[in-house]
């Protein structure tokens, strides 16, 4: 097995007069936080229009009310999808190297991918284990509560698209893309650089107790740790993807009872 450092990362070409670099620790986080300002912003647009039509009085209670639709959330999320694909362009320009290659948009073996969903299944099976042995509920109420308003409004298609499609891709190029790149190529190394984005990552799920606030976590090691040595952030978008999908299901199954 390789050691946890960069020195296994593909060699990128830029042009011979202005070698590529990466943007460094400082860079990246403040190019980090422009990125989450713009999947924010995305997002809230969407949360902003639905509450305008509103009827009724816009306060708090409205916009429980409005955020909290399937419809509303599923949006907002593919809304982000641009947004952070424009931020993250822009901040890449920077380093003087193809979009693709500093992401790590490139394809892989396959065995990365199955290697990822053994890994996954050991986690989620694991986690739902303890959840069940003391008593937790096994999947987030906020989602059976968003899956029920989206069987409502008829728009369960788009919700799945925007958990098992936008979603990953955004949060995949923000941390496993940008921030561990060039996070992984500064003092912190490889092991840094993938809990450093891994918390990171964890953060954007607000609306998780810190009880999934873990499970995210360490999902979140396992694709870092699979970036590493896949050399591939589109595996992690997969697994990402595959993951969600997952849990939709397991919310429409626990919704319809069977649970």
């Amino acid at each position: 097995m390789d050691s946890l450092t960069p020195a296994n990362e593909p060699v990128i070409v830029g042009h011979p007069d202005r070698p590529p670099r990466t943007l460094g620790f400082w860079l990246t986080a403040l190019w980090g936080i422009a990125i989450f300002v713009a999947l924010f912003a995305g997002q809230v647009a969407v949360v902003g229009y639905f509450l305008l039509l509103h009827d009724g009085p816009i306060d708090s209670s409205a916009l429980i009310q409005v955020a909290s639709r399937g419809l509303t959330l599923s949006l907002s999320v593919i809304m982000g999808l641009p947004a952070v694909l424009i931020a993250v362009y822009l901040a890449v320009r920077h380093t003087r190297t193809r979009f693709v290659d500093y992401l790590a948009l490139r394809w892989t073996s396959w065995t990365y991918v199955w290697i990822g969903i053994v890994g996954m299944i050991v986690i989620v099976m694991g986690w739902d284990l303890m959840s069940r042995v003391t008593g937790r509920e096994v999947t987030p109420g906020f989602m059976l509560d968003v899956l029920k308003t989206a069987q409502v409004d008829g728009t369960v298609w788009l919700l799945v698209i925007a958990f098992c499609v936008a979603a990953p891709i955004s949060e995949e190029l923000f941390a496993r893309g940008f921030l561990y790149r060039g996070w992984s190529e500064t003092g912190l190394g490889v092991p840094g650089a993938i809990v450093l984005s891994s918390l990171v990552w964890t953060a954007l799920h607000m609306q998780y107790n810190w009880y999934f606030f873990l499970e995210v976590f360490a999902l979140g090691l396992w694709f870092g740790y699979l970036r590493y040595r896949s050399h591939s952030t589109l595996v992690t978008i997969v697994l990402h993807g595959l993951n969600n999908f997952a849990a939709v299901v397991q919310t429409m199954w626990l919704a319809s009872g069977n649970g």
